[in-house]
């Protein structure tokens, strides 16, 4: 499924960081996954695992599974504010189907309820038949320390790439802007 097959209310796209695991764009052995939201608490993506992140011959391993779950339960968080930064306190996972590799998922999260500085979201992949793979539930804290003005996340990569873009296709081969 492709990223334009987002409903309407799902489309804003949320920044990208350039060495992070689940999305960094210059992470040649991360996940590079792109999310979108709806500006308030929910997250989506679509997304392929590709074979080498497999546990079992053709099943996505787990500790994969338990990355793009918790990297959804934060980006779920994130929704309303992208520098506000939140963390996974507790994660619980249940896995439910084994979650094949090399197919499409459809990946979303979206925000439970918000107390302060504490957040609850839910997590779930969902296979290219519409059965749940895997889902959580996490207890996220924001660490307010780490907000920082949009120009300093920015300079350090964080930010909304259009797809396909990272900060070397933008720069010259010198380095250069």
């Amino acid at each position: 499924m492709a990223d334009q097959d987002f409903p309407s209310p799902l489309r804003r796209k949320q920044p990208n960081s350039l060495h992070c695991f689940a999305c960094g764009l210059e992470n040649s052995v991360g996940l590079q996954i792109h999310f979108y939201d709806n500006g308030e608490d929910e997250v989506v993506a679509n997304y392929t695992v590709p074979e080498h992140y497999q546990g079992y011959p053709g099943i996505v391993h787990g500790g994969i599974t338990a990355t793009i779950l918790d990297e959804l339960v934060g980006r779920a968080a994130m929704a309303e504010n992208h520098n506000q930064f939140m963390v996974s306190a507790k994660l619980s996972i249940r896995y439910r189907n084994p979650i094949p590799t090399g197919q499409p998922l459809h990946l979303s999260g979206k925000v439970l309820r918000r107390r302060g500085r504490i957040a609850i979201s839910k997590s779930e992949i969902r296979l290219p038949d519409g059965t749940v793979g895997a889902e959580a539930e996490a207890t996220l804290v924001r660490l307010d320390e780490l907000e920082a003005p949009i120009e300093d996340v920015e300079r350090l990569g964080w930010r909304v790439y259009p797809n396909g873009e990272a900060k070397n296709e933008m720069e010259g081969e010198d380095g250069s802007a």
